[in-house]
């Protein structure tokens, strides 16, 4: 197989008159990897009397790569897919999940090691342009979610400079749906509403053209309601987003002085003003929505600086550390006005082959006394929270965020080698702030503890291509946390388990095996 690949990539360089050295600059991977669980409480508490369900994902992908001295290039195409969601043979209902999951060429603009770019000035200078992943720092607040099958990314511009030691990355997105003869404006509908929603009577009908139904809880099943959230196709995010922002802005800092490496980040998303409409009759029913035909954004600034550094050599007791603090201010993208903070420190002490130490992480909300024009929830924007807020995603993921913020109290453990690793998460959350409590009215504020979770991997290297990877999780909640994700009490089960096995196989076809193995 790799040597047909190789043979038809050498065919059409050479037909193009320009033979070179297909092994040195192009790259093809390959990637299958499966995911089996067992979700007896993942993401929100499990109704009492309910059953644990159990299914196989599986992501497809295949990325080619082209890299010349001053021009790369990365096309990167995915499959996503439940085994059994689809029918034994085709069938268009099936639906299109093959999608482009990346596609962006870096040129280069300035190298002062290239002695052929006159233009000098700067030690790198280049322009990535496409849809790309942005990751950065620990993946906190800019990430590409690679744990979710579908992964994350973004159609952006990225202009980079490297010069002495400074990173400065300047980045831009501008999102619109339809470049149709007739489109006028700039009007954005953040999000792709499924063909038919349920209206106020009961009835399934078609969804009304260019607007976002709404509906408790988001779902297609419930009645439309003017107090509903906005019923999606499909997510548009994590953290529980209702809509895509329309645009961005970012500019990110770096410098390493010694062991500590300081980053300063500057964010800044902006999200389609609309306003509440309905369509229908009284007598038929209506289909209440928000219309995005109003000018104007919402804009919400994102803003900090994170620290991390390493004390101590490989042959003793080495430390890394970490703090970081950001803020949020402007608008939030539903037009509230928008002050948040989020503070993060973490000590890892690591002694040959284990690592352990605490952390701790706090991210502001809501308090009783907050008025509804106002909110102080954090949003950790487009990173990666199943890192960091326990593995089975409670928080900050697609079920949402606590409207008190949150506070996690973590110590983590881990053992590795070259082919074995083991870890041991422990964490406590709790609410940043006190929410009302309406489900007893005996109590003004329910109690800000909201449980345990301990999350335990095991990840086994089979070969150059493939890894194992075995994980357990567990949470005992309370009648907080049922709180905080369900809006009850005493109706569900505390106890949640979690387990999957994942296999990850990734060839590259391109590998020389020149160990003869």
């Amino acid at each position: 197989m790799k040597k047909l690949i190789f043979m038809a990539v050498t065919g059409v360089v050479s037909f193009l008159g320009k033979p070179v050295d297909v092994a040195a600059q192009f790259s093809l991977q390959g990637q299958l990897r499966t995911r089996s669980e067992v979700r007896d409480g993942l993401g929100t508490l499990n109704a009492r009397g309910t059953d644990a369900a159990f299914f196989t994902s599986q992501r497809t992908r295949l990325t080619f790569g082209y890299k010349w001295d001053r021009v790369n290039f990365n096309l990167s195409v995915q499959d996503i897919r439940l085994w059994g969601q689809d029918a034994s043979s085709i069938n268009n209902a099936d639906g299109n999940k093959l999608m482009v999951h990346e596609a962006w060429a870096e040129v280069t603009l300035m190298n002062v090691a290239d002695t052929t770019i006159k233009t000098k000035g700067i030690d790198n200078l280049s322009f990535k342009i496409g849809r790309q992943a942005l990751i950065y720092d620990d993946v906190r607040l800019l990430g590409d979610l690679d744990w979710l099958q579908q992964a994350r990314r973004h159609d952006a511009l990225l202009v980079k400079a490297l010069h002495h030691g400074w990173q400065l990355d300047l980045g831009a997105g501008f999102n619109q749906h339809s470049d149709a003869f007739g489109i006028t404006g700039t009007n954005y509908t953040a999000g792709n509403a499924p063909p038919y929603v349920t209206n106020s009577m009961g009835a399934l009908v078609a969804t009304p053209s260019g607007f976002l139904p709404l509906a408790p809880n988001g779902s297609t099943a419930a009645a439309s309601s003017k107090a509903g959230a906005p019923v999606l196709s499909n997510a548009v995010s994590t953290n529980g987003m209702n809509q895509q922002y329309k645009s961005f802005q970012m500019l990110y800092v770096s410098r390493k002085f010694g062991q500590t490496k300081f980053a300063g980040l500057f964010f800044k998303d902006d999200f389609s003003k609309y306003r509440l409409d309905s369509v229908g009759n009284a007598s038929s029913g209506y289909v209440f929505g928000r219309r995005y035909d109003v000018k104007g954004v919402n804009s919400r600034l994102t803003y900090g600086l994170m620290i991390n550094g390493t004390i101590g050599s490989a042959a003793g007791l080495k430390k890394f550390w970490q703090v970081g603090a950001y803020l949020q201010s402007g608008k939030d993208r539903d037009g509230k006005d928008l002050t948040a903070s989020h503070f993060t420190a973490m000590l890892t002490l690591q002694k040959g082959k284990f690592s352990f130490g605490p952390g701790f992480d706090y991210l502001s909300g809501n308090s009783s006394s907050t008025p509804a024009t106002e909110s102080h929830r954090f949003d950790p924007l487009y990173g990666t929270p199943h890192k960091h807020w326990g593995y089975m995603d409670y928080y900050y993921v697609g079920t949402g965020s606590p409207v008190g913020g949150l506070q996690d109290a973590y110590f983590k453990v881990k053992y590795q080698t070259s082919v074995l690793a083991l870890s041991l998460d422990a964490h406590n959350f709790r609410l940043a702030e006190n929410i009302p409590n309406a489900a007893d009215p005996n109590k003004v504020n329910i109690d800000k503890n909201l449980g345990y979770e301990f999350d335990f991997t095991a990840n086994y290297s089979l070969n150059k291509f493939t890894t194992l990877e075995l994980g357990y999780s567990f949470m005992k909640a309370n009648n907080s946390t049922e709180y905080v994700k369900r809006g009850t009490m005493d109706q569900a089960r505390h106890n949640a388990n979690w387990a999957y096995l994942m296999i990850n196989i990734r060839p590259d076809f391109f590998f020389k095996n020149t160990a003869g193995k």
